[in-house]
């Protein structure tokens, strides 16, 4: 998909993200924090240790219409592994579940099938309690390198274990082992997403987003009013990255210690995704937590200090949205935390940051999880760079690794 996008048209509905990357980057690259961080030789912002992660945030809007015409072919075979099947399990580790969580209960009231969003750990611990007992079943294993350990053991015990389960993988590493080794293996089909998606930095920002979107092609064939959400989903992600930066960096430097995240439903997913990325991201020296907006209510409340950095991402369901715009009411009427980030479309007046992704008014908050994604990625990212951190690499001493690395796998007998 081409077009072109005019900093000058504003929130025209007509503006669109540039036909490559590359051209995309050069918009950014002349305005405001991103432009100034885009501006060096490749090479110094590698050595300065974010190259990798802001190219990988800032391209999104872009690599979302690529996997969207990337996955239009996939859709016909990818509804066929919903025939006969009672139930669809979608499993990950880290950032990926989270990305099924974003999913999974869009795509059960798109097809009416039990779905939900199981860690590969709780599979291979506890697979009794979190698998359907019976029937036919999908499971969607969805992954940024397919390499974690928790990923090859849960399908290698699955298909010897769960031989009427079928299996869709979803991943960005057309090198790794969901993409590999399962090839001549029946019930298998693995969907693989350009290599731009597969991120080079520690933390999952394109691969992240791109994966809940090509996820969401297991509902079937794509119809016109879904292409142009999708359209308007890339050209809100483009005004958020264009229009928005500079105010994220600025909320990133206001000297907060913890953040709490809230979402409702899909977007609980995204949340989730949310606290992990500025934990992650700032080495787990600021303190963050994901509720929903009716559960911060029973206890979770406390954690709001004065301290605290409230972000709020706001359902596009008006009835969901009335229980979440009476919580931050409450929030208000508390004088509890220390500023406020609330990210939504056709956003009504209130205090603190808001980012009103109006070019987004007709997506669902399954589509709408990857706008609070971006943010969260931005707020993270220039947290970082605060704190004199390296996005590309924060874990300095390697607590943790963009891959996890190799641990025993505890053999498991019977059924």
């Amino acid at each position: 998909m081409t077009g072109t996008f005019d900093p000058a048209a504003g929130r025209n509905a007509q503006a669109l993200p540039l036909a490559t990357v590359e051209e995309w980057l050069g918009v950014l690259c002349g305005r405001g924090e991103i432009g100034r961080l885009l501006s060096p030789p490749w090479e110094e912002q590698l050595g300065l240790g974010y190259g990798h992660t802001l190219r990988e945030i800032a391209q999104q809007p872009v690599t979302w219409l690529e996997t969207t015409s990337r996955l239009r072919g996939e859709r016909p075979p990818l509804g066929e592994c919903l025939r006969d099947v009672q139930a669809i399990v979608f499993t990950g580790s880290g950032s990926s579940v989270y990305a099924a969580e974003c999913v999974a209960p869009w795509l059960q009231a798109a097809t009416d099938l039990p779905a939900c969003a199981v860690p590969a750990g709780s599979i291979l611990t506890h697979p009794e309690s979190c698998l359907p007992p019976s029937g036919r079943f999908l499971v969607v294993s969805v992954a940024r390198s397919g390499d974690s350990p928790e990923s090859r053991a849960v399908v290698d015990w699955l298909l010897e274990s769960r031989p009427q389960a079928r299996h869709v993988f979803v991943t960005c590493n057309r090198a790794g082992a969901l993409s590999t080794a399962y090839r001549n293996r029946a019930n298998v089909r693995a969907v693989v997403l350009d290599d731009r998606t597969n991120d080079r930095s520690l933390v999952m920002t394109s691969s992240f987003t791109n994966l809940v979107l090509a996820a969401r092609a297991l509902a079937g064939s794509a119809t016109e009013e879904e292409e142009e959400r999708r359209r308007g989903l890339a050209r809100a992600g483009a005004e958020l990255l264009h229009d928005h930066a500079d105010a994220l960096a600025t909320v990133a430097r206001s000297g907060f210690s913890s953040v709490v995240y809230l979402g409702s439903g899909c977007r609980l997913g995204s949340a989730r995704e949310a606290a992990l990325k500025m934990l992650e991201t700032n080495a787990g020296e600021v303190w963050t937590m994901a509720e929903s907006f009716l559960g911060l209510r029973h206890g979770p409340m406390s954690a709001i200090r004065r301290d605290t950095l409230v972000v709020a991402f706001l359902s596009s369901d008006p009835r969901v949205r009335a229980y979440e715009l009476d919580l931050l009411a409450e929030l208000d009427r508390k004088g509890l935390g220390c500023g406020r980030v609330v990210l939504g479309a056709g956003l009504p007046p209130g205090s603190g940051l808001r980012i009103d992704c109006a070019a987004a008014a007709a997506c669902d908050d399954g589509e709408m999880s990857v706008l609070d994604a971006v943010c969260a990625q931005l707020l993270a990212f220039f947290r970082c760079l605060d704190a004199g951190h390296r996005p590309d690499a924060p874990s300095e001493s390697s607590v943790i690794t963009r891959v996890v690395s190799d641990f025993q796998i505890h053999s498991r007998s019977g059924r």
